[in-house]
Order: C-alpha cells, then structure tokens, then sequence
C-alpha cells in the first residue's frame, strides 16, 4: 500500500532554473561581445569587464546594506552589465560605464525589490541615463579599420555596405556592429525555447514595413544601430514585457513604431533602446488589456444598495 503524502505546491519540477536561462543568454550574447571586442581591441575588453563587474559588485553590496539575500548566483547581474557594455562606445570611460551599471543594478532593479521586479530594462534605463549625462563621450565611436575616432555611424550617414554591417566593420557601439554574430545568438535562444519570437519578429517588421513605405533601405535599417540588440535580447525580456501572445504583439509593434520615428524625425539616430524602455512603462496595460478571461468564469455585476423607502406611518383611529 503506498502512502499519501500531503505536501504545499510546487509538486512538479523542471531542469529549467533562473541560472540556467541566464546562462543560455550569456552564451547567445557572447558571440557579438567577442566580435566588438575583436574589431576595437583591449579597450572593448575592458569597457566590457568593467560594465560587468561593476554591476556583479553593485548587486552584492546593495543586498548586503539592505539586509537581502545576495543573489549574483542567479548571473542576471551578468547579464545586465554585459547589455549595458555592449551597448556602449569602445573608448568609453571606464569609470563612467561603472556608474551606469551602479544605475542599472541599484536604482532600476535592487530599490524595486530585485530580480523580477524591476519597472524596465535596468541596462536600457542605465544606457538613457548614461547618454544623457555625457553626450558627447556617448556618441563618439571608431572606425574597426582605421582606428579614426567619428560622430557618424551608418545610420547618421544613410548606410554601409551590406558586408560590413553583417561583419561589423562599421563605427558603433561595442556589441552591436557584427549583426551576423546577433543572429546566431537571437536563433540559439529560439531555439533553446528561452524567448518568444513574437516580440521580436513583430518589432523587426514594423521597423521593416515603415522603412519600405518611408522610402529607406530596408536592409540596412534592421542591420544598423542597436535594432537587433533591443529586439532579441531587450525587448524579449520576461520581467519588463508583456506575458499574454497579443500584448507580446502589441508591445513589439509599438516599439518598431517608436524606433521609427525617434530614428527620422527625433534628435537621436538611434531609438530602439529607447523604444523598449518607454514601452516597458506600458507592460501592465497591455497585460490588462489583452489578459483573457477564464472559461466559464461570469463577470461580477456590482449591485447599488437601494435604501429602503420609509414605510407610511399608521394613522390612529
């Protein structure tokens, strides 16, 4: 006779756990880092360690002064001050890419409870922050091939030949100028069943689709910039997207719009960090919004409490 054992939920478990997505991510994002850091050389290197380091040391300081668990096990701090680094110019200040992964982990994910509970993108609200406090040190890159240090990117200058936008041969930002190396790893989470491809594929063909109407090359549209960094690894986060199938349409399609039109009529080149990061203020509307109603379930009417009318006074005989 087997014996009955009663016991609280969960009572089924999987294989999957926090670390082990976050180190699926890491290895997905690890191609285009090596690719950045391969075209600058040693300070891409070091832009990277310390952006990462930094945001390791952030989370566990933060959590020791605060009195909570220190969870840099979870690697989510990694991978938060990997984004930040690859979305920053290779000749960067080392000290200022430190602050903004102290903005990210500290003011964007540990003052709103930690991991799972952050607003927004910690490593898009640090890059706003960051391009806002120092402009010009944000907006000046080099050239992989010549070393010259320019203002222009291709999407300032209206293109780049397809090969080198593919091979990242191009002035940019650390990790998003080999758009080959962002492919592979936007595949390897697909297909490791890590992220929704709704997202993604509904932000790349708005961005595609207005590109076509607007009269742009398409092509080097979704190549250039920091499009395919946003699309695959921002905008698919679980935390700060939506979690129903339609709002994760809506949220892609509204970011695709916002890119487009922060990219041709805004005062920045680039808009697709900043696209993701103003949507994830609107996740729970869309979460309400397109959230379905349970089978069977009957909407509850509230009933107005009528007063009672006040009975006639007996009139005496």
């Amino acid at each position: 006779m087997h014996k009955l054992y009663i016991g609280s939920a969960p009572h089924t478990h999987s294989k999957s756990s926090s670390r082990r997505m976050m180190m699926f991510v890491i290895l997905a994002l690890l191609p285009a880092a090596l690719a950045g850091c391969m075209s600058y050389g040693t300070s891409a290197i070091l832009v990277l360690a310390i952006s990462v380091v930094s945001a390791v040391l952030a989370e566990m300081l933060s959590s020791l002064i605060i009195r909570r668990r220190v969870t840099i096990g979870d690697l989510s701090a990694v991978i938060t001050g990997l984004i930040l680094g690859m979305l920053l110019p290779p000749d960067f200040p080392l000290w200022k890419a430190a602050l903004g992964s102290v903005i990210a982990i500290v003011c964007v994910k540990q003052l709103f409870g930690g991991i799972g509970k952050n607003f927004a993108n910690p490593a898009g609200v640090a890059w706003i922050s960051l391009l806002l406090l120092f402009h010009q040190e944000m907006t000046t890159w080099r050239i992989p091939e010549t070393g010259d240090v320019t203002r222009v990117t291709p999407l300032i200058s209206g293109g780049a030949p397809y090969w080198d936008l593919l091979l990242g041969n191009c002035a940019g930002y650390i990790g998003t100028g080999c758009a080959t190396a962002l492919i592979l790893g936007a595949v390897f989470l697909c297909f490791m069943g890590l992220i929704s491809p709704v997202t993604p594929a509904a932000f790349l063909g708005t961005v595609a689709a207005l590109s076509f109407v607007g009269g742009y090359d398409v092509l080097s549209q979704l190549l250039s910039g920091s499009l395919l960094l946003a699309a695959f690894f921002m905008a698919s986060d679980y935390t700060t997207t939506p979690f129903t199938s339609y709002g994760k349409l809506l949220f892609g399609i509204c970011c695709g719009l916002l890119t487009f039109f922060i990219r041709h009529f805004g005062g920045y080149p680039e808009g697709a960090v900043f696209a993701v990061v103003i949507m994830n203020l609107f996740t729970p509307a869309l979460n309400r919004l397109t959230v379905k109603q349970p089978f069977g379930s009957v909407k509850v009417k509230k009933v107005k409490k009528r007063k009672k009318a006040a009975e006639p006074a007996e009139s005496s005989a």
